[in-house]
């Protein structure tokens, strides 16, 4: 059987529900979204309420709002016909399995034979489900469990049920990852699928860690946090956004449905922690009620923000959060390697470690006591954890990152039994859970205790899969690999990926090998959240207090010219970007030959926010673009209006799709790509299709617009001033982007050459970071991570 999909209708516009409608229309889908009907001439007012507050939400379920047009609402007694032209039914409705069960049954009246039929249930037995319907409709009917925000969240699990054509599962797994974007991962039809079943104990863990120990709420959300590679959040906080009835529902259906897990028996009949009964019975039940473990006051801070307080759990009173008392945190900060910082963390001699040791030896039991029954490998359950929990390593990732003995010993010290196969493996060798091999990752397949590729991981690229070669090219900033075909990779690797010398000095010795060499061309990219928040910061103010003019002269001259360097090489250069493509990163990617961008990056620049314009070609770049849109009859000024307009209010897409619209990326030039885990894969294949027959571009002469359009930019400034959208120092910035992008004070329209413009440029990012307010925002930036509006 082969499937193609186009039209959808999503049954139920819930948050759930009008996020997957929202998410299928991002990825190009014509969505039909069904809801209830309502009394009156408006009977699709479930619906279109649900997609007009999808289209206000933020963070935004569309990728840009003109995708919202894709989507048409209707009711399930007016609407309901309308499946049998669709190819895909998804139910999105209330987890009842008896609404659900008579829901189909209607369904089955007009749904076309071979029609694919999913439900969304985060925990009823697909099998359930499935009873008394015809055997097309079971042969076509799965489980599609998405998390939510449907957009953001990386995990789709799949889950067959006993009559699940292999064809269909086949489908959803590759449509899932290759359309949607998605981890997709195979479940079991097991109670809370994989994900939730191993957050269940990872929840209820950590909160009778929290009892035993008589730590607070800050405390633990600062364990369980950025420190292991967790979401800033923390658990507490994540329970507040998750909701408190929510979590409780989950723990309560796993320990309904499972009563010989062996957490399950464990806590069964433990009475529910005091803190948790008193936010429950008062209805406190997270960011939703207003308030949970964490309460949002009315009152400010010195920097206006809201003061939250935290809930003691002794006294089940709500005051303000006091910094953690545990010395070990401080050395997540000291620690940038994870492996020695986890190691370091829990064998720490505070409250922090005895929390660390017990959790992870509970996990790593937990987890592998899973296999087979939720999962018959490691790989399915560490992708669901870094999936649908946003953790940066999966369980058996971070059992081998301590090392194999060191994680048993974690669990037997803390009275946990180990299923067979791990004492199996612990014979047989192979004390690793993963291993690379020329790039390819590879897990312990527990049937034939080997190692075997990752299913649907062949063709990825994942640049830790190299770090057994030699690279290329290696310094404290960049590492440079060799990722096959005659394709070098650029991988920053300096905090937070901030572009500095080193990286400069790395793309230039690139260039050269793969100009006088056998290399087809470069990518330029990264595995990591964000492929760079800009340019050194710390570098560039340092070198400001201190005066250090000529080497703040040579720095920025650098970047300008490894930027063209990159434009006008003789090899293809393509950027691969995911996360926040900031400031001199959207500068790099703006000189590349080509951009495949992640659905989700972020890009802009934002230099407006530190004092600063784009100095490293990046306003020069806009004034290229406005030049090459002019056409005969163009009146222009509202072109170049636009373009400062974008610099000077730090305009950021919140999707790859809206840097099209603020002229980032080129439609000509430029691609998207949903799934983030694809970006260097696509980007490869980017390079060599460019590689064939590749020419270097010839340098452009820019039209620029002199006085004429210094005239019109300073108007359209002075009235950003009088509406009070910029302060004094906001348009002396404005200005000197206006003088770049006007081509300097010029007595009429006329031609010049990008060097010029670079040069100009250059000068006025140097008299701007010369300048006290520009020096203070910069300042209040490092120290706050925020920008100041001085």
């Amino acid at each position: 059987m082969s499937f193609r999909i186009k039209r959808v209708a999503v049954l139920g516009s819930g948050v759930m529900g009008s996020g997957i409608a929202c998410h299928l229309a991002n990825v190009g889908m014509d969505v039909l979204m069904m809801d209830l009907p309502t009394d009156g001439a408006k009977r699709n007012l479930i619906a279109d309420n649900a997609l007009s507050a999808s289209i206000k939400s933020k963070p935004a379920p569309l990728y840009k709002k003109d995708f919202a047009s894709r989507i048409t609402t209707g009711n399930f007694e007016d609407h309901l016909p309308g499946i049998a032209d669709v190819d895909w039914i998804i139910e999105v409705i209330v987890e009842r399995a008896d609404i659900k069960k008579s829901l189909y049954e209607k369904v089955e009246q007009y749904r076309k034979p071979g029609t694919l039929i999913t439900s969304n249930t985060s925990g009823i037995p697909l099998a359930t489900l499935a009873e008394a319907r015809s055997e097309d409709f079971k042969k076509c009917f799965c489980g599609t469990h998405f998390f939510n925000p449907a957009r953001y969240m990386s995990l789709l699990e799949i889950i067959p049920q006993p009559e699940t054509s292999e064809d269909v599962i086949a489908f959803f797994m590759k449509f899932g990852d290759e359309v949607l974007g998605k981890k997709t991962v195979l479940c079991k039809d097991t109670p809370a699928f994989i994900a939730n079943r191993i957050g269940f104990f990872t929840g209820n863990k950590v909160t009778e860690l929290t009892d035993a120990l008589e730590l607070t709420i800050v405390e633990v959300d600062k364990l369980t946090g950025d420190a292991i590679g967790w979401p800033s959040t923390g658990s507490f906080r994540l329970l507040d956004l998750v909701g408190l009835d929510t979590s409780v529902k989950v723990t309560e259906g796993v320990v309904k449905s499972v009563p010989e897990d062996e957490y399950v028996r464990k806590i069964k009949d433990r009475p529910m922690p005091a803190h948790m009964k008193f936010l429950l019975d008062n209805k406190f039940l997270g960011n939703k009620s207003g308030q949970g473990y964490y309460k949002k006051t009315d009152q400010k801070d010195e920097n206006g923000k809201s003061i939250i307080y935290g809930l003691n759990l002794k006294t089940l009173e709500y005051g303000p959060t006091e910094k953690p008392n545990i010395p070990s945190l401080g050395l997540a900060k000291k620690i940038e390697i994870m492996s020695k910082r986890l190691k370091a963390l829990i064998e720490a001699d505070d409250k922090g470690g005895a929390f660390l040791k017990a959790f992870f030896g509970g996990l790593f039991a937990y987890a592998s006591n899973r296999i087979p029954e939720i999962s018959d490998n490691i790989y399915s359950i560490d992708d669901a954890m870094k999936a649908g929990y946003a953790w940066s390593y999966g369980p058996f990732e971070y059992w081998d990152m301590l090392g194999f003995e060191y994680g048993l010993s974690l669990a037997t010290s803390q009275g946990e039994s180990l299923p067979e196969w791990i004492h199996k493996k612990k014979e047989s060798g192979n004390l690793d859970f993963y291993q690379s091999e020329g790039g390819i990752l590879k897990y312990y397949d527990l049937g034939s205790q080997a190692y075997l590729p990752i299913p649907g991981a062949i063709g990825l690229i994942h640049l830790s899969n190299f770090s057994e070669q030699t690279p290329v090219i290696k310094n404290t900033e960049c590492t440079v690999h060799d990722i096959g075909d005659g394709v070098m990779c650029l991988e920053f690797t300096s905090k937070a990926n901030a572009i500095g010398e080193g990286i400069g000095q790395g793309l230039a010795e690139a260039i050269d090998l793969a100009e006088n060499g056998n290399w087809k061309g470069i990518l330029i990219g990264n595995n990591a959240k964000n492929f760079s928040v800009g340019a050194n910061l710390m570098a560039v103010g340092m070198l400001a207090m201190q005066n250090d003019w000529k080497a703040l002269e040579a720095m920025v001259h650098g970047f300008q010219q490894i930027n063209m360097r990159m434009r006008y090489s003789k090899v293809p250069v393509v950027i691969g970007t995911q996360g926040y493509v900031f400031g001199g990163g959207c500068e790099m990617s703006m000189h590349a030959d080509a951009v495949v961008a992640g659905a989700e990056s972020y890009i802009g620049l934002v230099e407006v926010g530190v004092g600063l314009l784009p100095g490293g070609g990046g306003t020069k770049e806009f004034a290229l673009r406005a030049s090459d849109s002019y056409f005969e009859g163009d009146t222009q000024i509202p072109t170049i209006i636009d373009k400062l307009k974008t610099i000077a209010t730090a305009a950021v897409g919140t999707s790859a799709h809206e840097a099209f619209d603020y002229g980032y990326l080129l439609p000509e030039r430029d691609t998207v790509c949903v799934g983030t885990h694809r970006v260097l894969a696509e980007g490869k294949d980017k390079v060599l299709s460019l590689s064939e027959g590749y020419v270097p571009p010839s340098p452009k002469k820019v039209t620029v617009l002199g006085r004429t359009g210094l005239g019109a930019l300073y108007t359209a400034i002075n009235e950003f001033y009088l509406g009070k959208f910029m302060s004094q120092h906001d348009v002396d910035i404005a200005r000197k982007i206006a003088y770049v992008l006007c081509g300097g004070d010029l007595t009429a329209q006329q031609e010049v050459s990008e060097q010029y413009l670079l040069d100009i440029e250059r000068e006025a990012f140097l008299e701007l970071l010369g300048t006290q307010k520009t020096q203070e925002r910069i300042q209040f930036m490092l120290m706050n991570n925020k920008p100041l509006r001085n």
